[in-house]
């Protein structure tokens, strides 16, 4: 006998939270529960300190916010902050596979639920996407320094990123073999990557001059490389009619916006809840505490990059690599360079796991064809789904310049934690005796801050990216219409025990 579920036909139905966990105990959709406290905070950092640190501070400080980079970090860690506590409370409620799909179809309904879903593989996919193309920059960078010339056009911006290719090759593969195996080489990795920041942070503390903090807030200037065209400007720029511009106060937040994409991973710790041993304690302390370890060592690290340098002065494509080599340390930059390669790994590691747990659940739920969430008999992995999100980001890194793309992560990532932020109010209104490990502090308070602060960072995205999420979306309501609406679990009515039954 099935286990009861909500079986209104409507776009606004809701999968219940005993639905929901009754699910993970079905034997063909089962996940090894291997997982961690310690497994899944290293999970978070490995996958939040990658891109942002090496990349995308020098960028931001260079051409958007100056030394007030720093207070850019600080408004992204606010906002993170309280969406983390919003995904705690859903994550030990709630401790199944899909992250903020899976929360949003407890409490908001399918369409909601599906928004969201769409979202995170944007995020996820295209994420790991971009994070291989920097692995493929550092790691033609480190080759360099090693004696080895690696061909330009198999390399980043020539016609087929063959680096980018393979490392998404290597990670798929490892994912597809075991949760537990690849949190091994991510705990060794983590440990490299933590190391190269703490060094950057120590040795670059001796070079720093104080006198390139001032001006700590460089004057707004109109244009500059920031906002080179119109369609780049943010979107509250053009909303309102105000002039495009740089630095500034304005900077600030439209630096938050960019290096927003640095602090994305902890949430991406909540896709994994089937796998954590206790996920009623794990997951808040996995969310929580990687989220707190990198918020501190962002801060140190921007104020270390634009204290060494001007902030005019640093490289946007390789900032702390390259402020080494200009004060004549290249031994250093050689060092940083391996630990960006090693770092940079672990994030699309993460991402590809989180990728193919979110469409687990999706495909489990028949909002996608059930054919992808298989799991292997042996390695007790979805590996159908994992080779086929291998085999798209392989496709996308190699053969896709992705340019400017990361904020389009970021506008997917922030749509998810507006709705995870209003759905934590809705499901206390609705199922207020459902038992809750972790509970948001000053509810709902802390969820609408955190949801009004999300859309503000939103706004501050750019014009395309905005033209860009919207036919992303589009799409994603063409596949939902067509296929998910009459083919999902709740539209049938059937459940996973009738689902076998029919099938013997």
């Amino acid at each position: 006998m099935g286990v009861l579920r909500t079986r209104s036909m409507g776009v606004l139905r809701t999968k219940s939270v005993e639905q929901s966990i009754a699910d993970t105990d079905e034997p063909e959709y089962r996940l090894r529960r291997n997982l961690t406290a310690l497994d899944l905070t290293v999970f978070g950092v490995g996958v939040i300190i990658g891109a942002g640190i090496f990349t995308l501070t020098g960028r931001a400080a260079a051409t958007i916010a100056g030394p007030a980079i720093v207070l850019s970090f600080v408004v992204s860690a606010v906002c993170c902050g309280l969406a983390a506590l919003c995904y705690a409370e859903f994550a030990s409620t709630v401790p199944v596979s899909g992250s903020a799909y899976t929360f949003s179809y407890a409490s908001l309904g399918e369409i909601i639920a599906w928004i969201i879903g769409w979202d995170l593989l944007l995020e996820l996919m295209l994420g790991a996407s971009v994070v291989a193309q920097g692995w493929s920059t550092y790691a033609v960078v480190l080759l360099d320094s090693l004696g080895i010339t690696w061909p330009a056009a198999l390399g980043p911006g020539g016609a087929v990123d063959v680096l980018a290719m393979l490392l998404v090759a290597v990670l798929a593969t490892l994912i597809t073999i075991g949760i537990k195996e690849s949190m091994r080489v991510n705990l060794v990795l983590v440990a490299v990557k933590i190391f190269i920041v703490l060094f950057v942070i120590i040795a670059g503390i001796g070079f720093i001059n104080p006198a390139n903090y001032s001006p700590f807030i460089p004057p707004a200037a109109g244009g500059g490389a920031a906002v080179e065209h119109w369609y780049q400007q943010p979107l509250i720029q053009a909303a309102f009619g105000l002039e495009p511009t740089a630095f500034g106060v304005a900077g600030i937040f439209t630096g938050a916006a960019l290096v927003f994409f640095a602090y994305i991973g902890f949430d991406v710790v909540a896709t994994t809840a089937e796998e954590a041993r206790n996920p009623q304690r794990d997951l808040p302390i996995g969310i929580l505490g990687s989220l707190l370890i990198c918020t501190i060592l962002y801060g140190a690290v921007a104020l270390v990059i634009t204290g060494m340098l001007k902030y005019d002065q640093i490289d946007p494509k390789a900032a702390l690599a390259s402020a080494f080599t200009t004060l004549g340390k290249p031994g250093y930059a050689t060092l940083i360079s391996a630990g960006a390669v090693a770092g940079l790994t672990t994030v699309v590691l993460t991402l590809l796991i989180g990728a193919s747990r979110v469409v687990f659940a999706m495909s489990r739920d028949h909002l996608l064809p059930p054919v992808l969430s298989k799991v292997h008999p042996r390695f007790k992995t979805p590996y159908v789904i994992t080779i086929v999100i291998g085999v798209i980001t392989m496709l996308v890194a190699g053969l896709t310049p992705i340019g400017r793309l990361e904020e389009m992560v970021n506008i997917g990532t922030l749509t998810a934690f507006i709705l995870v932020s209003v759905g934590v109010v809705v499901l206390r209104r609705t199922r207020p005796e459902l038992p809750r490990a972790f509970r948001v502090p000053w509810s709902p308070v802390v969820p609408i801050a955190s949801a009004l602060i999300c859309l503000y960072l939103t706004l501050n995205l750019s014009l395309e990216t905005w033209f860009r999420f919207l036919i992303w979306m589009a799409l994603g309501f063409a596949i939902y219409a067509f296929y998910g609406y009459r083919r999902s679990r709740l539209a049938t009515g059937e459940t996973l025990v009738e689902m076998r039954s029919a099938h013997r």
